[in-house]
């Protein structure tokens, strides 16, 4: 075994969260501040946001080998065959090098027709990655995007520094499941972080699995997060959760702009509507899972609602782009750094032809990947909104 050198897990090494809680065992990460995470009862929102989904350990060193020692929190549903292990991504100098999973670590079994869950602990694990080249270089170990993830320890054959400024830009993105990962193939392979990759710049991931839900304590946290770029995917959970109708949605929206804005008065802003989602294209909320399917041993969602209740101000995918659309158009009279993507460029009618959403809902690996690259085209490329030196001419719908 090498000579390990043992370096404190601190704050200048880990990139992409907006908080670090010191626990029994190390630091576990937050993808929202203490004061946002005070005011959030809802269980599910707390569980996503300790999913490190774009965080990431980042240094610079000449190490060969490395090792992460971390402790898990990982999900099991009743009924339901089980998950895979969370995965995590190597990268050295930016590129792909290797990927592993940790053993061991707590689980938490949820029964999804009832809400109850039970937690069973496990032990520390070890992440190993050896072979690195003999050479100074930048490494970035992503940690799992749907895993809580305690870091315990980190080990190197060699020193250990925090990674300098590369001048890119920052990228706050807030959205739902989709933009969390949902069934990405692993951290980097989620459609946020391979925008990210192919547009250059650092990404702060605030998707939230389940909880997009125009919360005014995620507005303050984006308020409070410097960032270069801001892009808000609003739309899907609010349909899942049947939480508000046409009337308070318009406002609520207004009022998570109104707040961002306060802390990011010139900054590109970008409104992204809902990606198709056939199930709730006309057809309001809230979701249910199918239990047909789930007594096979698969997920699958469905669609509970009653298109006759739209006129009444139930919502659908529908109503919400018509209304966001209206919305940014209305507001960007006096932003012009505001912009609006519909969000049927990034997967629609054609692409839900070829590649479906297996459970109805969620994108898989292979979409998350169009999804990425799509975004990136639209939005990074020179001359579009996120484009590096872009001067606004006015709102542009991308």
């Amino acid at each position: 075994m090498p000579p390990w050198i043992t370096t404190p897990l601190t704050a200048d090494l880990v990139h992409g969260a907006l908080d670090l809680e010191r626990t029994a065992h190390g630091l576990l990460p937050h993808r929202l501040p203490e004061p946002a995470r005070a005011r959030c009862a809802d269980p599910q929102l707390s569980l996503a946001e300790s999913q490190p989904s774009g965080v990431r350990l980042a240094f610079r060193t000449r190490a060969t080998a490395v090792e992460l020692d971390t402790l898990a929190t990982k999900r099991a549903y009743t009924g339901a065959p089980p998950r895979p292990e969370g995965v995590y991504d190597l990268l050295v100098d930016g590129r792909l090098t290797d990927r592993a999973s940790v053993p061991g670590g707590n689980t938490v079994t949820i029964d999804l027709a009832t809400g109850s869950s039970e937690l069973n602990p496990g032990p520390v694990g070890t992440l190993r990655f050896t072979g690195l080249p003999d050479r100074t270089k930048d490494v970035e170990i992503w940690l799992p995007h749907n895993e809580i993830t305690e870091l315990v320890a980190l080990r190197t054959d060699a020193p250990v520094e925090p990674l300098p400024d590369r001048g890119r830009k920052v990228w706050l993105h807030h959205g739902s499941s989709i933009s969390h990962g949902s069934d990405a193939e692993s951290p980097t392979t989620t459609w946020p972080a391979l925008a990210a990759s192919l547009g250059g710049v650092e990404l702060i991931n605030l998707g939230f699995g389940g909880s997009a839900l125009l919360d005014p304590f995620t507005a303050r946290a984006m308020r409070d997060t410097p960032a270069d770029f801001i892009s808000l995917k609003i739309g899907i959970n609010l349909v899942n959760t049947d939480l508000m109708r046409l009337r308070a949605f318009t406002p609520a929206v207004h009022g998570f702009l109104d707040t961002v804005r306060d802390g990011h008065p010139d900054t590109p802003l970008l409104v992204v509507s809902p990606i198709l989602c056939p199930m709730h294209e006309e057809t309001p909320g809230p979701t249910v899972m199918d239990v047909s399917a789930l007594s096979a041993g698969r997920l699958a969602f469905s669609a509970s609602g009653d298109p006759a209740e739209v006129a009444a101000g139930k919502l659908t995918l529908g109503v919400i782009r018509a209304e966001l659309s209206r919305i940014v158009a209305e507001r960007a009279a006096e932003d012009p750094h505001l912009h609006h993507l519909d969000g049927r460029d990034l997967y629609g009618e054609a692409d839900a032809e070829e590649l479906p959403l297996p459970d109805g809902l969620h994108p898989d690996a292979a979409t998350h990947r169009r999804i990425g690259e799509r975004f990136a085209e639209r939005v990074f490329k020179d001359g579009a909104v996120f484009a590096q030196g872009h001067v606004p001419s006015g709102s542009r719908t991308w």
